[in-house]
């Protein structure tokens, strides 16, 4: 029985970290790298803070080098609160898709509608945050690149498909584990029932044969 409760403890214990990851982290996840011509496209590119606790406020640049170019041009930038497209060629495309309502910024993807092969090129995110501590503040950059393809037709690679694949079999593992703990556990409390009714049964036949000895000894010493 303890050890059936031991198990449930550390079965609720792991959906418990499974929900804070999945609600309470941040998590760095690379961006796709291939858009379809004519079609929307996010840019991904987050940057976590090492220490969460910390407050922090952060602005955003993305530069944008074109395949055959040598420099980077300045292409978006966003504070938290405006955005501001400065180069034409991205006008009344881009849109920003990162952090909302607030000025710790630490997801910076913007979408690009209407994707040209004049796209294919490197995207670079500049996380400009400042880290406020009680007594000083603290300055970091940190830049990210996107290498990005444009094709005209979409294709799957065989990197996303084995994600996939062990994504499924990661859930379905999970979920034949929960339903053996599941069967274990049920086994184990319907056995310990089980034994305590023999218990109780043997008590009680115990008990009313004493009591039936007792009334036989009374009617004697009558």
């Amino acid at each position: 029985m303890q050890e059936c409760v031991r198990h449930l403890l550390i079965l609720c214990v792991f959906c418990a970290l499974l929900v804070c990851v999945c609600r309470g982290a941040c998590a760095e996840v690379d961006s796709d790298t291939e858009a379809v011509a004519g079609q929307g496209f996010t840019l991904g590119c987050i940057s976590c803070k090492m220490r969460g606790e910390v407050e922090a406020t952060a602005t955003v640049d993305w530069l944008f080098r074109a395949r055959g170019e040598a420099d980077f041009v300045h292409i978006y930038t966003y504070d938290g609160s405006s955005e501001n497209i400065i180069d034409e060629r991205f006008l009344d495309r881009l849109e920003w898709h990162g952090s909302r309502r607030t000025l710790d910024l630490q997801d910076a993807s913007v979408d690009i509608t209407n994707v040209t092969f004049n796209d294919s090129g490197v995207f670079r995110c500049v996380f400009n945050r400042v880290l406020i501590y009680e007594h000083y503040e603290f300055s970091k950059v940190t830049s990210k690149d996107v290498h990005l393809t444009v094709v005209a037709k979409a294709t799957r690679g065989t990197a996303s498909i084995v994600s996939e694949v062990m994504m499924y079999v990661s859930i379905i593992g999970l979920q034949l584990w929960l339903l053996v703990e599941m069967i274990y556990c049920y086994r184990k409390i319907a056995a310990a029932g089980e034994e305590a009714l023999r218990a109780s049964a043997a008590e009680y036949l115990a008990i009313a044969s004493e009591s039936k000895d007792n009334c036989a000894g009374v009617q004697v010493a009558e």
